[in-house]
Formats: structure tokens, C-alpha cells, sequence
């Protein structure tokens, strides 16, 4: 017969809704136990005291009051009062005696634990009133790991119970306005994972920087988890599309190789001695992933399980925060905690800000963004906690980490910079929740930046955040969504850098235009593809570079395959299902020879503009073998990851025999026009193109219009000159060519835009082409909501 316990509960006895007695932490971890571990999530056994054993405590040792007189002369504001008043209260509770009765509760449910297999445990806090889905506790009280005998238990347990008073959980409860004697404080036991020999981290169902629900975010390190929840380790990331996952499908869109430096481990067990250590990673380890793919994407179906299960409780969607671990073992996966998610669910999608760096200056460091905000201010360099109340409002805060302790004056801070941690640590969290751009993981800001110096820190230019020199001038655009208008004609946007797409996606828009290979090419990649599949016979300085970069990935042919992979991927999963015509590569040679390992691939031309470029090259045996990668690329992300609203556009083409040579190439790689309904386009830029579009358009799916070349090339004029200027897209010579390419498509019935920039600078291009009856136009994201309204307005007076 099992124990009934007064003070204690099992994880099978608890469900979600019992947050007010063992809260939010506990009861989140007993309903997955219960309710998942069915459905293959792995979650470790445990146990929880309930709110009564925190009482009771109190109740014993006289605690009540004096808790009670301690806070109530608090003056928040001050933080050195603040530290007083926090020390007395966790000393008073750390040296107060457990009840009787809960102590031996406490011994027979670990022993009946420790029957399962290993004495070791964690320890974990759970406040009644936290994990709630608009106020997130977490971090706010402490957890133990690798807590060995009855003994040890109990002593965690007095530090467990006294940390509802950090000076972080005292400051957060006044903030959200919590009643600090109606918080009670349950203690989670749970079994170990043994991840110090293994791996661990967290995930997000929703992208942490934009609110995009339609991927998971996996970040990863060696070793126990706190590393990665502290931001003590640059970890690993992956992105997984949620549709591919559910269909079955290869799901990582995108990956990124994190430093892992640290990987904390078991210590040995000694009196007044951390369980648990640190220790070094060696280099191999660093350069490879923490997890495998199929690793990644198990995680991935757990993630969606655990939202799937929670939003059916709530009855609306529930994105959520999850700590998994990876048994170094036995390879299991388990999950070990999950909560709701706190920023991103909570904010309304009616408006969005987009902020514009107005100005540049010298780079002072870089690392992971953190928001899409800018920020300005004087640095303030501060190594220790201790100095921590040196911070002074609108100042720029920089340090190695941040954990919990730091929260009562993060506030204060206009931005944040670390030389350690992720896109998940705790000062990236708590940024978001403050609504202040952070930049975190630069390795040394805290030994570049000085204090008082004018620094801007800008995350509004993707993945890498930026620390500039000086205070720069910044814009604030404010982006209504509520223009529900249905439109005749089509508004795509023009997008190369995937790192924006997630966040331009929330812009009415009917798909993307033109998805620019170069930008993936030349940021993502940085290395000519005929270095990468000829790293044999490169010098040993140029090996050495590119291995630098390559680092995690199989060989220098995968690298290039899978980064373009991922781009091209990330950009078809930002706007799925709607189209995503995706040109292919089309550097000139002279930007290809500025690429790594470039300049001995390359001839030097004398108007690269028009010469060795577009289809050209993909049929030439100099460039053939390079093209068959993009290729590659191309089917992974229509076949193995089921993203087939990505259509293929070729650039450049001077004549119908040229597109016929490319279309057989690309039948040659999988990539077939028509089959599995894939579109094939043709960039009309080359006048040719619009002089015999009826030719053309017999082996094509139609037309998008690139002015920029057609009037160069109309004109005589090279773009890249700056001797030859006053010449535009307005020219009617180049307008009775775009013509001609409209009325073509229109009579075949064949696709027709305009991917060009001449409809992002002059809007009565715009209003020329609606009038003209174009398909589709596709705009720079920043021009995209003000010629919107000018199509419906042209359109209302046809």
C-alpha cells in the first residue's frame, strides 16, 4: 500500500491546478509526469512539498511576524537595504528546525525515490504564485543539484525554502505587486539526469526575438543545465519549423555553432563543498554540435507535445519555455521543467515599432541580439554584483553575466551587454521582459567598452548585434496591421538577410518577390564554392581560414549545402504558405572574388555588370559544379523539408537557348519545372527578354521584371558608374519595355511582377504599373505599408 504523506505529494498525485499547493514549477512538472510521459515526453520522477510544509516552518520557529516587521519599513529603492533585509530573513529560515514530521516525510519519499535507480537528486523551488502566464518567477528562487543523502536533503531544503527571499524575488514580488506573506514556497525533489555527462538547455515554442509561433528555439551546452539558464556558456541554437516537424519532415531551418566553453559536472562530495563544478571543454568537443539533428528534432516533438497539451488546458494558444537534459548515459532525452512563455504571448500584434539606425560608426564589439530595439548611453563596466548599485538610469550596463541577484537594478538599464550567453540566458530573458535591447555572448565587451563611454547598442540588424561608437541617431517607425483591405494586385517583399524574416513576415504582405541568394552567400557563408569543393588543393593559410568558419559541420561541401539550406529554408518558413520566389545566385565576378578563397576562381573583368553573371554561369564548366550545390541545396528545402512555396527564378538570362541549357540542369539536380508543382521564373532584365517574351515565356511560368538592370542595359548606363548619373526607371524607353513584359505575360496568362527597385523609391512607378495592370509588385519591407496604400488607393479609382 503507498504512504499517504500530510506535507508531501507525489508527482502522480499532482495536476496543473494545484499551483496554489505546490506552485506553478511542481505542478507543471507533475501534470507532464502524469499526463505526457503516455504520450513519449520523458520527464524524471519526483515529489513536491506543499504549501503547508512552508507554513508549518514558519509557524514552528515564530517566523511570521518577524518576516512580516523585516519588510514592511522596506524601502525598495534602495538596494544596499534591500541586501539587509533579504540576508536576515533567508539566515533566520536557514537556521530555523524542520518540523518533525515534515522531516521524516521528506526521508521516507527520497528513499522511496532513491529506489528508482541513483541517490542524487535536484532540488528545485516552486512559489505559489509563479510561472503564471503574465509574470514569470523564474529564477527568482534557487535550485540544487546533485544533492546526495538524507542529511544533505535537508539542509537544501532550509536554503530552498529561504530563497523565497533573495533580494531579486523580494524586489520582483514588489514590482508585480505580490503580497510577499501570501507566497508560499513548494520544494521540488526530482531525479537527475545525468546531463553533466551529457547535454542540456532550453527551448521556446516561438522565436524569442520576434513572437514567430510557427518555429522552436533549441539552445544547447555541455553539462547540467544552469550554465545555459545564467548565461555562463555561449550555447548552441537551432530553429525548427513546427510544420515540417508535424508532417515528419526535416525540420532544422537554422543552426548555429555556440563557443561551450564550460560544462559543469558532478563534484565530488565533501562538507562545505559544491556538488557541483566547472570544467573546461577541449577544442574538438567546442567545434561540434551538443546534439545531433535527430537529436534536435526529438526535442523539437517534445516541445510541440508540451504546447499542444497546454493550450488545450488554457483553451487558447500557449507558447512555452522548457529546460530539457540529455542523460550522458543512457542518451535519453527528458524534459525538467516548462513553463508559459511571458513576453511575446502577452503583447498585441495590432502595431509593431521597427527601429532604423540613422547613422554608423566604428564596430566596438559584436555578439547575439536580443529584440529588434536600439539603445543608447554611457557605458557602465561593472564585474561584480557587489558594485552593482553603481548603475545609474539610461546607462548601458556591461558585464560578464547577469543572474537573478542583478534584477533589482537591470531596470535602469537603457541596454545590456555580456560577455557571456545566449539567446536564453537570464539577462536576454529579463531584457525582453524590461523591453531593452541586449547584445550577449561578445566573448570580451566588459575589456573593450570603458565606463562613461557614449556607446548605441543596436539589435535591429539580425542575428548579430552591434555596440557602436558614440550616441547615434535612431528612428522609431510605428507599423499599423490593421489595413485589412483585399487587394487586386499583389504586395511581396524584396528579402535576402533571413535573420529579418521572421520579424517582416508580420507586415501585410501576399509573399516574398525575391529571396536574394547573395546575402546568404556572402554573410552566412563567406567562402567562394569552388574553395569549398577544392579544400584539398588550397595553401595551408587559406585551409586554416576556412576551417575556422566550416567548424561543426561535416565537411566544407556540407557547410555550404546546409548554410544555404538553412537560409533559404528559414526565408520559405517565415512566410509558409505563401510564395516565396527565391532567385538564384547572381554575384558578378568581381563580388565573388572578394569572397574567401575567391580570386583564384575569378577573372578580372572590365564590366562585371555584364559579363560572367546569371544563368551563364550555371551551365559553364567553371561554375557547374558550384551551381549544383545551390541546387542541392534547393531540393532539401522543397523535398525533404516540404517547403514547396519556394518557386525558382533565374537572373540574367540573354537568350531562350541559355534558359532551355539551365532548365536541363536543373531537371539534372531534381528540380524539375512542373513537377511537384514547381514554378520556374525568368528575371526580366535583359531587354531581350521583353522584345521576345513570347518566346521565352513557352519554357517559364512568367516574368518578374528587374528594372535596375533593364535600364541599364535600355540605357547604356552602368549601374555601378559614378561618372554617367540622371538616368532612371522613369525613362519611357524603359517603361514601353515593361510594358511589352506585362502585356506578353497578361495574354499568355502567365505570372508577371516586378522584383526591382524602382517601386521602393518612385512611386509613380508604382502607380504606373497598378494602372498598367501589373500581378504582383515587391517592395523593400521599409517602403512596403506606404505604397500599399498607394496601390489601394490607384486601385479604388479604376
Amino acid at each position: 500500500m503507498t504512504t499517504s504523506y500530510t506535507f508531501l505529494k507525489r508527482f502522480s498525485e499532482l495536476r496543473l491546478t494545484d499551483v496554489p499547493l505546490v506552485g506553478g514549477k511542481n505542478a507543471s512538472l507533475a501534470e507532464m509526469y502524469r499526463e505526457l510521459s503516455g504520450a513519449g515526453v520523458k520527464v524524471p520522477n519526483g515529489f513536491a512539498t506543499t504549501a503547508d510544509a512552508y507554513w508549518a516552518l514558519l509557524d514552528e520557529n515564530h517566523l511570521r511576524d518577524r518576516i512580516t516587521g523585516l519588510l514592511a519599513d522596506l524601502d525598495k529603492r534602495d538596494v544596499d537595504a534591500l541586501k539587509r533585509c533579504g540576508s536576515t530573513i533567508r539566515s533566520l529560515i536557514r537556521h530555523a528546525t524542520l518540523p518533525a514530521q515534515l522531516a521524516n516525510e521528506l526521508r521516507q519519499a527520497y528513499h522511496e525515490l532513491s529506489q528508482e535507480g541513483g541517490a542524487d537528486v535536484a532540488v528545485r523551488s516552486s512559489a505559489t504564485a509563479e510561472d503564471l502566464p503574465n509574470a514569470s518567477f523564474a529564477g527568482q528562487q534557487e535550485t540544487y543539484l546533485n544533492v546526495q543523502g538524507e542529511e544533505a536533503l535537508m539542509e537544501t531544503c532550509k536554503a530552498c525554502f529561504a530563497s523565497l527571499f533573495t533580494d531579486r524575488a523580494i524586489s520582483y514580488r514588489e514590482d508585480q505587486g505580490f503580497d510577499h506573506m501570501k507566497v508560499a514556497l513548494s520544494i521540488g525533489v526530482q531525479r537527475m539526469v545525468r546531463s553533466d555527462k551529457g547535454a542540456s538547455g532550453v527551448m521556446f515554442t516561438l522565436d524569442t526575438e520576434t513572437g514567430f509561433d510557427q518555429t522552436v528555439l533549441i539552445t544547447a551546452a555541455y553539462g547540467l543545465g544552469e550554465n545555459v539558464v545564467q548565461g555562463a556558456v555561449n550555447p548552441d541554437e537551432y530553429q525548427l519549423f513546427k510544420p515540417a516537424l508535424r508532417s515528419g519532415k526535416r525540420s532544422i531551418i537554422r543552426k548555429h555553432l555556440g563557443e561551450k566553453a564550460i560544462q559543469m559536472v558532478y563534484a565530488e562530495h565533501k562538507p562545505h563543498r559544491s556538488p557541483v563544478k566547472n570544467i573546461h571543454v577541449g577544442k574538438a568537443m567546442r567545434e561540434r554540435f551538443a546534439l545531433t539533428d535527430e537529436e534536435a528534432e526529438q526535442l523539437g516533438r517534445y516541445a510541440l507535445a508540451i504546447e499542444d497539451h497546454y493550450s488545450q488546458l488554457a483553451g487558447q494558444y500557449r507558447p512555452m519555455d522548457i529546460e530539457w537534459a540529455k542523460d550522458g548515459i543512457s542518451g535519453e532525452l527528458f524534459i525538467v521543467q516548462a513553463r508559459p512563455e511571458t513576453v511575446h504571448s502577452q503583447r498585441q500584434q495590432a502595431v509593431i515599432e521597427t527601429y532604423v539606425l540613422k547613422q554608423h560608426s566604428d564596430v566596438r564589439i559584436t555578439g547575439k541580439s536580443v529584440g529588434n530595439k536600439i539603445a543608447s548611453g554611457r557605458a557602465r563596466v561593472i564585474l561584480d554584483a557587489a558594485h552593482m548599485n553603481e548603475l545609474k538610469p539610461g546607462e548601458v550596463l556591461v558585464t560578464d553575466i547577469t543572474d537573478p541577484d542583478w534584477e533589482p537594478i537591470m531596470k535602469l538599464a537603457s541596454a545590456i551587454v555580456t560577455n557571456r550567453g545566449g539567446r536564453t540566458c537570464h539577462a536576454a530573458i529579463i531584457a525582453r521582459e524590461l523591453g531593452i535591447p541586449a547584445v550577449v555572448g561578445t566573448s570580451h565587451a566588459t575589456d573593450v567598452l570603458h565606463d562613461d563611454e557614449p556607446v548605441t547598442v543596436c539589435c535591429a540588424e539580425g542575428d548579430t548585434g552591434y555596440v557602436y561608437k558614440g550616441q547615434l541617431a535612431f528612428d522609431i517607425q510605428r507599423h499599423e496591421l490593421a489595413d485589412d483591405r483585399v487587394l487586386k494586385t499583389k504586395v511581396m517583399v524584396i528579402l535576402g538577410n533571413p535573420q529579418k524574416a521572421f520579424e517582416v513576415q508580420y507586415l501585410p504582405n501576399d509573399g516574398v518577390g525575391l529571396a536574394r541568394l547573395e546575402f546568404i552567400i556572402n554573410s552566412g557563408i563567406g567562402i567562394h564554392p569552388n574553395a569549398l569543393l577544392n579544400f584539398k588543393d588550397l595553401g595551408p593559410e587559406l585551409q586554416k581560414q576556412i576551417q575556422s568558419r566550416i567548424a561543426g559541420y561535416e565537411n566544407p561541401v556540407a557547410f555550404y549545402v546546409d548554410k544555404l539550406t538553412e537560409g533559404i529554408a528559414t526565408l520559405a518558413a517565415a512566410f509558409y504558405p505563401k510564395p516565396v520566389i527565391v532567385r538564384l545566385s547572381d554575384f558578378k565576378s568581381n563580388e565573388y572574388a572578394q569572397l574567401i578563397g575567391g580570386e583564384a576562381y575569378e577573372e578580372k573583368e572590365e564590366n562585371p555588370m555584364i559579363g560572367f553573371r546569371g544563368a551563364s554561369r550555371y551551365i559553364d564548366s567553371r561554375f557547374r559544379d558550384a551551381f549544383a550545390l545551390e541546387c542541392q541545396a534547393l531540393r532539401r528545402v522543397r523535398n525533404d523539408m516540404g517547403l514547396t512555396n519556394v518557386a525558382i527564378m533565374v537572373p540574367f538570362v540573354r537568350s531562350v537557348d541559355e534558359l532551355l541549357a539551365v532548365q536541363k540542369e536543373l531537371k539534372s539536380h531534381g528540380l524539375e519545372r512542373g513537377k511537384d508543382n514547381l514554378q520556374l521564373f525568368v528575371m526580366c532584365e535583359v531587354p531581350t527578354n521583353a522584345l521576345l517574351a513570347d518566346r521565352f515565356l513557352k519554357h517559364c511560368d512568367g516574368f518578374s521584371i528587374g528594372s535596375n538592370d533593364l535600364t541599364q542595359l535600355t540605357l547604356g548606363v552602368d549601374r555601378d558608374s559614378q561618372l554617367v548619373t540622371g538616368h532612371d526607371e522613369r525613362d519611357d524607353a524603359v517603361k514601353v519595355l515593361m510594358k511589352l513584359a506585362i502585356d506578353a505575360c497578361k495574354a499568355q496568362h502567365k505570372y508577371i511582377g516586378i522584383c526591382g527597385q524602382a517601386p521602393s523609391d518612385w512611386p509613380e512607378i508604382t502607380r504606373w504599373l497598378v494602372e498598367q495592370g501589373i500581378e504582383s509588385i515587391s517592395l523593400n519591407a521599409d517602403t512596403l505599408l506606404a505604397m500599399r496604400t498607394l496601390v489601394a488607393d490607384v486601385e479604388s479609382k479604376q
